[in-house]
This record gives structure tokens, sequence and C-alpha cells, in this order.
């Protein structure tokens, strides 16, 4: 039990504290005290005496004192600029802390640390120092390795590496000067010195396209091969199917049954089936490869699926999540084999509606294999293979689109830039790829059975939720103060847009999407819509998807491509055979690790997209372009090219006319003789196109 003088010096630091680092005397703690008497002012001198000896307040001038200051430490993530100047995004959710270059103790853009906050403000914001390492986000590199006789030097592609790594020679792997490698970081402990590190793979001379590929993929840290264990337990498969595997299953074969996919498409891991029921009812199945029935829990191929958690889909290649036999084999539904499935089957009608669905394992029999072009002209025909299954089938789909926009959906028909290549890679030019009613009736298929496979299992009978562990795709609703500058943005371009209202917001910016489509504005205003916009990510909680409008949402139609479908499937078979809850915290860490790794693929896909941007533009460097002012930044402006959506940088120490500033507020940027904002039409000249960086030099026409 404290003695009465031990919360009395309690009671004197909680009032301490309250001064803050304003200087105090005892006079001054007393009032805060409420100490009239001579007595316990007397004992007041004799606590600042304590005080003082143990450290606790300092004595400025006689009679004066002041809080000895006591660091304050906070966790979180590192973001750091291109400069090696950054932030730590704090845990707590505390506004961000700056850390500058040389405070950052070795720590790396993506690590977690722990940060010790400095006394006072920097430029008006909290800074400090980074104190502790807890976990490297990144510990290997790509980049060009430089042999200096008994070591080398690597210089990481990655523009947020700030340092380069030092490699012993015997650590090298016969690497020779200038090819480019993967190096594994081994050692950081001294801030003053460079980091050691150790070749773990060759990668080739950079330049050739298979290189840089390889490079992006293990960049972003995905591997091109399969280790050889996996790839020999994916051979041991029996590549038939039994008769007693065949019994369990309800039996499709029968029935009309098709795949629409791209025409170089590989792996085909959805089909749809086809029952004309009469009366004005359809049978409809939505048929998945059945993964889950190959892929088994702690397997090889499972761990391996789940590190990965994703294919990548580079510009001229695929980086699968299974290894070939699986991806483009077993579990590809490829026309006149039988395949074994995981369905949704729905009873409707042509309105769309729902009124009975059937969820289970299946084998199917795919009766025609369609390339997207091939369903789209018996679509326009309306003659041709099956037409009339497709003609039918599109009908319920334009229905099930309908009610998903009156629902609330958003129109994110976002422009897609594909290349067209020579035989080695080598982009010739760039086009927009065209969705048609062929990819959006299998769109709205897919959007169907997914929505049904999440409401099975987050709806209870009472159509309240039900509890059971489940993994869900969801989306939350977009961001206040982004949608108040796109809205301010999309008025420099003449399109008015109500952005307060949130219940009326998907119609406005449906009818603003729509409205641009074709115009040299749609790429940057889509582009800037769907950042407002959360991003879409895997939970176990409970969450609609505010972009689709659903309340229930899943990914249970890729398992030949996404880990979480995977997991759908074996939860959805678990739950079909009364099996009891599954662990929320263990799927819960499985859907963080492939958001992650979602994350990760769209990097690594959008710098391949990057890499064939700047080596078309190579052949065009002295040419002069239209373009739009695609972003702002205190060190220049981005600017995409109108007639092939590549694009590059105008960097402000390139140009004359004196320093720039630069405006957060109305992203703009200005000096004596320039003066650039965010949407502005712009006349450039490709002034330099370098390969290894992946970056494109503009320079202002007009």
């Amino acid at each position: 039990m404290a003695t009465p003088l031990k919360e009395f010096i309690k009671t004197c630091l909680d009032a301490i504290q309250s001064f803050g680092n304003k200087p105090f005397n005892a006079k001054q703690l007393g009032s805060k005290l409420f100490i009239g008497n001579k007595n316990d002012m007397e004992t007041l001198h004799l606590v600042l005496d304590q005080l003082k000896h143990e450290g606790d307040i300092e004595e400025i001038s006689t009679g004066r004192y002041i809080q000895k200051y006591i660091p304050l430490s906070k966790e979180g993530i590192l973001d750091l600029n291109q400069k090696a100047n950054g932030y730590l995004i704090c845990d707590d959710g505390t506004p961000d802390v700056f850390i500058s270059k040389d405070m950052l103790n070795t720590a790396l853009d993506r690590d977690k640390v722990r940060v010790i906050l400095e006394k006072g403000l920097q430029n008006g914001k909290p800074f400090g120092r980074v104190a502790e390492i807890i976990s490297r986000k990144k510990t290997d590199w790509v980049g060009i390795i430089q042999i200096n006789g008994n070591y080398g030097t690597l210089d990481a592609d990655d523009r947020k590496m700030y340092t380069q790594i030092h490699i012993p020679i015997k650590d090298a792997l016969q690497a020779k000067d200038g090819d480019k490698v993967l190096v594994r970081m081994t050692g950081w402990e001294n801030p003053k010195l460079s980091p050691t590190g150790k070749v773990l793979e060759l990668l080739g001379r950079p330049g050739n396209n298979d290189t840089e590929m390889h490079a992006i993929v293990a960049e972003f840290g995905f591997a091109t091969k399969f280790p050889p264990e996996v790839e020999k337990e994916a051979d041991q498969i029996p590549t038939t199917i039994s008769q007693e595997e065949i019994a369990k299953r309800r039996d499709f074969r029968g029935i009309t049954t098709f795949t629409i996919d791209p025409a170089d498409a590989k792996d085909f891991d959805d089909a749809i089936s086809y029952e004309d029921l009469g009366d004005g009812r359809y049978r409809v199945g939505v048929h998945i490869a059945d993964v889950s029935h190959y892929v088994t829990p702690g397997s090889l191929l499972d761990q391996e699926a789940y590190k990965r958690a994703t294919s990548v889909y580079l510009v001229d290649r695929t980086i699968p999540m299974l290894p070939e036999k699986l991806s483009n084999g077993l579990c590809s539904l490829r026309p006149d084999e039988d395949k074994l499935c995981f369905s949704a089957v729905f009873e409707m009608d042509i309105n769309g509606t729902v009124y009975d669905t059937w969820i289970g394992r299946t084998v199917i029999r795919s009766t025609k294999r369609f390339a997207y072009e091939d369903a789209q002209e018996v679509l326009e025909n309306k003659a041709g293979p099956l037409a009339n299954e497709l003609l039918t089938l599109n009908k319920i789909a334009h229905a099930l689109r309908a009610a998903k926009f009156k629902n609330g959906a958003i129109s994110f028909e976002t422009a897609e830039v594909k290349f067209k290549l020579d035989e080695n890679g080598k982009p010739l030019s760039v086009y927009i790829k065209e969705r048609k009613d062929a990819h959006k009736l299998i769109e709205d298929f897919m959007l169907l059975a997914n929505r049904k496979i999440a409401e099975y299992a987050g709806k209870g009978k009472d159509g309240r939720p039900s509890k059971l562990t489940f993994v869900y795709r969801v989306h939350d609703k977009p961001n206040m103060d982004k949608l108040a500058a796109f809205e301010k943005l999309a008025r420099k371009f003449g399109h008015r847009i109500e952005v307060k209202n949130i219940a009326k917001l998907s119609h406005n910016l449906n009818a603003l999407l729509e409205n641009i489509e074709g115009k040299p504005e749609q790429n940057i205003l889509q582009g800037m819509a769907i950042r407002t916009m959360a991003k879409a990510l895997y939970t176990t909680k409970e969450t609609s998807h505010y972009g689709l409008a659903f309340d229930y949402y899943t990914h249970f139609t890729s398992p030949i491509r996404r880990y979480p479908d995977v997991m759908v499937h074996r939860l959805v078979e678990h739950y079909l055979a009364s099996g009891k809850n599954a662990d929320a915290l263990k799927y819960e860490e499985y859907c963080k690790h492939s958001s992650q790794q979602e994350i990760q693929a769209t990097e690594a896909e959008r710098a391949s997209t990057k890499y064939k941007q700047v080596e078309l533009m190579q052949t065009n460097v002295g040419r002069v372009f239209d373009g739009i002012i695609s972003g702002v930044t205190e060190w220049g402006v981005f600017v995409e090219v109108v007639e092939n959506k590549c694009e590059g940088m105008i960097r402000s120490n390139t140009m004359s006319g004196g320093p720039f500033s630069f405006d957060e507020s109305s992203m703009t940027l200005k000096n004596r003789k320039y003066k650039f904002t965010f949407g502005d039409p712009i006349k450039i000249r490709v002034a330099k196109a370098n390969l290894e960086k992946r970056q494109l030099d503009f320079e202002v026409v007009q």
C-alpha cells in the first residue's frame, strides 16, 4: 500500500506533466495542487529536491524547473521516397513521424521499425530516428553488379534502395561485370558502412527481354521456376479420374458446357453449362476447376501456392501459381476431356431472378472452347455454334448487370493497354483492349457465383450473419477528401459531378464515366476515380463490396491463379459436410498474406508494362506528342501521351525560369516561366528513354 508521501509525489508528477515543456516554480506547482499553507509548501520544496536528485526534473535556474524530456517511441511501417527521406506510418493511427535519411539507422522502405521521437517539431510535424528494425520487408534486390577485383557492388533497380550492397567475390556466383543479378542482403549493422550480400541468381545481360522480365519477377519477390520437389509432387498426381471419384459427384458430362477465354489462353478455369427447363426457366451452371482436389492442405504444392498466392501476368508471359501440369493440364477445362469441378448451379429466368441454387462438386465435359472473338461473332451475327445458348445467356447477363448498377455498383471500365509484340518480345505498337458482350457475359456469371457462394457462407437460414469463418473479398466506401479532389479535377475538364451525397455517388460516377468514354481525359479521370476508392482486399470480416454493391462477395472462380479461391473451395466443402467453424485467426493471416501478394503482383505487372512503354518510346526519341499532365510533384510533372498512354516525366531541374514552388492543394507546380496543373493538356518531346531504369524523360514543347 502506498504511503501518503508516495501518493503526494505521484500527484506532483501528474501536475508537472501538465506544464509540458514550459518552466515552472514551486508557487505555480502549488497553485495547481491547491496548496496554501506553509507546512505543505515546505513538503513540496522537499519533493522538488528529491525529483531533481532522481532526474525527473531539471533546475534550469534558481527555483525554476522543467520536467526532463522522456522520449516517446512509436512503431509502424517506414514509407520512404527516392531521396531516402520519409515517414513512419504509426500503428496506433497517430500522425506520421518524419524520418530524414541520416536518421534511418539502416532501415529501408516498408520495414517495420520502432522510432524514438525527438523533442519538438520539424516543419510543423513530429520527427524522430529509427531505434530498432523489427522486421525487414525485403532482403532480396535486383540490379546490375559491378566487379572490382575481389568484391562486387550492386546498384539496385529499386529507386528507393538508397545504398549499394557490397558482395565478396566468393559470393558473386561467377557474375560478370555489368550482369543483372538477384542479390540477398546478408547483413547491415553499421549505417556508416555498406550492407553485405550474396548473389542468388544470374539473370543475364541488361536490355535482353528475358533478362528484364525475369528481373521484374525477382524484384517483386516471385520465382520464375518451381522448386524441383514441387514439380516432382505435381508429376506424381494421376492423370486419370477414377470411377470412384466420379461417383461422389454430380455428373454434368451430358449437358451443353463451354468455355470462353482469350484466344491465347492455356488455362481454362471456368466453364458455363446451359439447360432450357421450359416455362421460361433455365439451369445455368458455373463450373470452376477443382484445384483443391489436387492441391491438398500442407502438401508441397499447397505450400508453394500459398507462398506465391497469385499468378503474375506480365506483358509477354505468365508466372503461374501452380506448375504447368496442373494449370495447363489437370485443372484446365479443355474441351472433350472429363474434368473435376466445384460448381454453383442456378435455376433462373431471363430477367436474372434466381429461384434455386445448388453448390457442390461435379464432373463436366466441355463441348466447345470459344475465344472471346468467336463468341462475340456469334452474339453479333445471332448465328453460329451454340447461338441459342449464347444469346439466351447474354440476355440473362444483361439483366444481372442492370440489376447490379441499379443497386449502386460503379462501372469502372478502365482502358486496358496491350502491346503488339514481335517474336522476340519487342513492342511494335500499343492498342486498347475492347471489352464487349462476350467478356461481360462471362464476368456477370462469375460475379453471380462469387456473390451466391459468399451468401451461402455469410448468411444464416434466417438471413442474418452466420458467424462462420470465411474468406471475403471486400471493398470499403471511398475517401471523401479524395472524392473532393476528384470533383475539382473533373471540373477542369468541363465535367460536373456531385460527390457529397454517398447515396447517389455511384449513379453520378457512372454518368461521368460514361460521358468521358473515348475522350482524351478518359484514362486520367478513370485512374483518379479508382484511386478515390478504398483498395479491395481479402478478409474474414463480414464487410460489403462497395464497388459492386454486394452485401456479400468472395473469390471462388479462379483457383488456378488465386490462392484465396482455393481457400474458399476448401471452406465451402468443409461447411457442406457440416464441419465445425474454421480458425478465424489463421484464415485472417492467410487473407493478409494473399492481399499483400496481390499488391506485389500488380506492381510487377505495372513494371513490365512500363518497361515495354520505354522500349516502344526508344524509337520515338525526339518526336513531339500531345499529352495530359497525369501527376504533379515537387520535383516535376508526369505526362501521359494521348496516342499510346505511355507516361513519362518532365523534371523541374531540367527547365529554365528559376526555382519551382509546389502547391499540393491545387496540384500545381510553377515558376516564373511555367505553370503546370494536374489534367492540363501539354505538348511534349521525348528526350530520353532509359530501359535500365524503366524511365521516360520528356521536355516541354508547349
